[in-house]
């Protein structure tokens, strides 16, 4: 007596097989395009805050450097080279252990900010990448800049104050102190008026 065969199952279509295919790997697109952009943001943003560090790493070394002129008159180092070594003194003085290299370029170029003497007063990234966030001065100084602050113009502003596009517009500059103003020269004894000043007027004698 012949045995009645179990039905089988038959074999999906090839469209539906190729369209499963294509489905998985624009998922597998999506997702590993979605990683690489997540792992590109945390690397810019571990750079964004390497890049501050080592601004304010020059910014302290040029001040130092401006600080230690022997004499009245106050100098800004030449070449960023002058910090690792300052040959103005017989002994060896250093302001910074090395020459950063920028980590957004990875090159030891930096852009140079130069102060009125033709020195360095400050550094500047040559990256024109758009930066993800803004520099803010720890100290908490103003974009006018005060005693050794971080003068900032973010990228995003770029367009309303004319500043250089992407980090370039980070820059970290050393900006002397501004010596407080002289006191006034009290009057002299007697209400006189100070030495050199005209006399205050008469009054009209009555008739």
């Amino acid at each position: 007596m012949a045995r009645a065969s179990l039905p089988q199952s038959l074999p999906p279509p090839a469209g539906f097989t190729y369209l499963g295919v294509l489905l998985l790997v624009a998922f597998m697109g999506a997702l590993l395009g979605s990683t690489g952009e997540v792992w590109r943001t945390v690397h810019q943003r571990e750079a964004e805050r390497e890049l501050r560090f080592i601004g304010e790493e020059f910014r302290r070394a040029i001040g130092r450097y401006y600080q230690s002129t022997p004499g009245p008159v106050k100098k800004f180092p030449p070449t960023l080279d002058d910090l690792l070594e300052d040959d103005r003194y017989p002994d060896t003085r250093r302001y910074l252990r090395r020459i950063y290299r920028d980590p957004l370029t990875l090159s030891p170029e930096w852009g140079l900010i130069k102060a009125p003497d033709d020195g360095i007063a400050g550094v500047y990234s040559l990256s024109t990448d758009e930066p993800l966030g803004r520099l803010v001065s720890e100290a908490g100084t103003t974009e006018t800049g005060g005693a050794g602050s971080v003068i900032h113009t973010p990228a995003q502003d770029s367009a309303e104050n004319g500043a250089p596009s992407g980090y370039s517009g980070w820059t970290f500059v050393y900006t002397p102190p501004v010596p407080p103003p002289r006191p006034a020269a009290p009057p002299a004894p007697g209400g006189r008026g100070v030495p050199g000043s005209f006399p205050p007027p008469r009054p009209p004698r009555g008739e």
